[in-house]
């Protein structure tokens, strides 16, 4: 296409960018942000022979768009649809599936070492935004790249909510020359001849660098062995194609660095990108989400409730703080951040250190809480392990989003963490069943002389009010709720709910187990003297969970009872509502019922129980 035409493109995708997300829901204000540079990628490189690696993958809808799956966006995030991000199995053209930040230029580099042992020769590009430039992987792999001289462009996409000042004819010009072949030619030959005379090569590579350190922003990752180019501006279309054509024809590691506005070109998302990072289905014309005057309002979110009790517990005890990798809206932490500012900590993307910071900050006395995700927590497990429990530290981690969460699919499913910490000497692991529980464990785990942890599921509870006093419970007690007989349901956390539900149908003892460890042996010990069946349910992979847990207890005690383990099944669930997910796992009300009912049955024709 010439330059018109791929304008004309340029603006079409746009548009239809904002059309389809306004339809489906999903990502938004990243993928507008990141338009000219999907055209521009997909003009100067053949790919999919030429390796293009997304990270994180919300700014990938536009080349999604353009490389074949066009018809297919009306299923985005859905059952059996499109995935949220990239996804090998997708398409040709999604090189690297992504899901976590920061794996981009690793994953590119790996790819970019593999072709130069094959002897092929083709491009390898990673792009990546300023956000994921805050976690420390980033820096491993530059570090790692620039030391084994890899063929690889790096994009940084700086989409820092406005243009740098530095952004302009002069620097269009400077990226021009210093991507030119003049210059590189010049460069390379000057390194040929000064390299037999060390001081005074030494002497020109650092006038070179500091020279070009005073008009652009790279000396940094000239350090690391990148040559840098940049900053340009990422919606000048013309400009881009120019400068990729040019870097094209470059070896080595190269990083270009490019300015882009989130929410580019919709009026509302450049207004307010972090509320239109993520959207529901709404009218394009006025913003408005699709549904929302007719859904009846809701009770609050696990989200909403841990929020809003560390600000109540915040303003009891000064040495409690916060602490987020990056995730203050998500997490729920919006409102303690502006009532105590000072005790607010965001770290960035960079969950190890957020775990480790937060030991250090207990080493001191200071009771700090982590608001992590499940799935985010995983990036973080090292720390856990060696920085927190290790040394008994009092950290409490608030764990969101565990077990299936829905659209963003299995890369965000938090479907391990009991497995993780189950293991760990000392930890003490919570699963609320209901709204104020989850309020009650959170207090509970902050009075322990150790690390603790509160896991809850995404979005609402069952619809139970919240106490606003807080009480500690007692460690390790479960709670009967439904008193039955022949089958006891041992349910933990988000599985209650459901458990209580077909109670009544199977005539069982249900109970809500309440701590994943310590566990409360004797409830378990005492419903295995006096049913026939023991069935544990959990939201969580079964390899190491809690229904193991109960399995090695009555092991230990010499019970013969015969139990049987729910839980999450051996694969990864792909992206659909939380509820397809559930009925996939067959964690659902209807498929446990049915599941458990079969079961016994089968017991019964074997001629097993009573």
């Amino acid at each position: 296409m010439d330059g018109d035409e791929l304008q004309r493109l340029n603006d079409e995708l746009r548009a239809f960018h904002i059309e389809s997300v306004a339809a489906t829901g999903g990502h938004l204000a990243a993928g507008l942000g990141a338009v000219e540079l999907t055209v521009a990628l997909h003009t100067v490189f053949e790919t999919p022979r030429d390796r293009i690696v997304w990270d994180v993958g919300h700014q990938t809808y536009p080349h999604k768009i353009l490389t074949g799956r066009r018809e297919r966006m009306g299923t985005m995030r859905k059952w059996q649809g499109l995935a949220g991000f990239t996804k090998r199995g997708e398409s040709e053209y999604d090189t690297f599936g992504v899901g976590h930040s920061s794996t981009s230029i690793s994953a590119a580099l790996g790819m970019a070492v593999a072709a130069r042992q094959k002897g092929e020769n083709r491009q390898v590009v990673a792009v990546i935004g300023d956000g994921a430039m805050t976690a420390g992987m980033a820096y491993e792999a530059l570090n790692n790249a620039g030391d084994l001289g890899a063929d690889l462009l790096v994009i940084l996409n700086d989409n820092d909510m406005s243009i740098s000042p530095n952004v302009g004819a002069l620097n269009k010009y400077l990226t021009r020359l210093l991507s030119g072949r003049l210059y590189s030619q010049a460069r390379e030959g000057g390194k040929k001849v000064l390299r037999a005379m060390p001081p005074m090569w030494e002497l020109a590579r650092r006038t070179e660098e500091h020279f070009k350190g005073m008009v652009v922003p790279g000396t940094m990752f000239e350090e690391f062995g990148f040559n840098y180019y940049g900053p340009v501006d990422g919606h000048d279309l013309p400009n881009l194609v120019k400068t990729l054509r040019n870097l094209r024809e470059l070896g080595g590691p190269r990083l270009l660095h490019i300015v882009t506005q989130k929410g580019k070109g919709y009026a509302l998302a450049e207004d307010n990108p972090v509320s239109y990072h993520g959207v529901k289905p709404f009218d394009p014309r006025t913003g408005k989400k699709l549904g929302s005057s007719s859904t009846p309002a809701a009770g609050p979110t696990y989200t909403e409730v841990f929020g809003r009790w560390l600000c109540d517990i915040a303003a009891t005890d000064s040495r409690v703080v916060g602490i987020t990798p990056a995730m203050r809206e998500g997490s729920g932490l919006v409102e303690f951040e502006q009532q105590f500012p000072e005790r607010y900590f965001d770290t960035g993307i960079a969950e190890q250190h957020a775990v480790t910071f937060a030991a250090g900050l207990a080493c001191e006395g200071q009771r700090p809480v982590v608001a992590i995700y499940s799935t985010f927590l995983q990036r973080a497990y090292d720390q856990v392990v060696h920085d927190v429990a290790v040394q008994g530290l009092p950290v409490l981690f608030a764990i969101d989003r565990a077990g299936l969460v829905g659209e963003d699919g299995p890369t965000h499913a938090g479907s391990f963490d009991y497995s993780m910490l189950r293991c760990l000497p000392g930890m003490t692991i919570m699963a609320p069943a209901d709204e104020n529980e989850c309020r009650q464990m959170l207090y509970t785990g902050l009075q322990l002389d150790g690390p603790a942890a509160v896991r809850y599921p995404k979005g609402n509870g069952p619809g139970v009010s919240v106490d606003e006093a807080m009480s500690a419970l007692p460690i390790g007690r479960a709670e009967i709720r439904r008193e039955g007989r022949r089958v006891a349901l041992l349910a933990f956390g988000s599985m209650v709910a459901p458990a209580a539900e077909i109670g009544a149908e199977l005539d069982a003892t249900v109970v809500n187990m309440r701590f994943v460890k310590p566990l409360d042996e004797a409830t378990v010990l005492a419903a295995a003297g006096y049913h026939d069946h023991l069935i544990t349910l959990e939201e969580n992979a079964i390899a190491g969970g809690a229904g193991e847990a109960v399995n090695s207890c009555l092991a230990a005690h010499g019970s013969r009872i015969r139990t049987h383990t729910i839980g999450l099944p051996d694969r990864f669930i792909g992206q659909g509502s939380r509820g397809d997910q559930l009925a996939a796992a067959r964690l659902d009300a209807e498929s446990l019922l049915a599941d458990i009912r079969e079961l016994l049955t089968d017991e019964r024709a074997q001629g097993v129980g009573s």
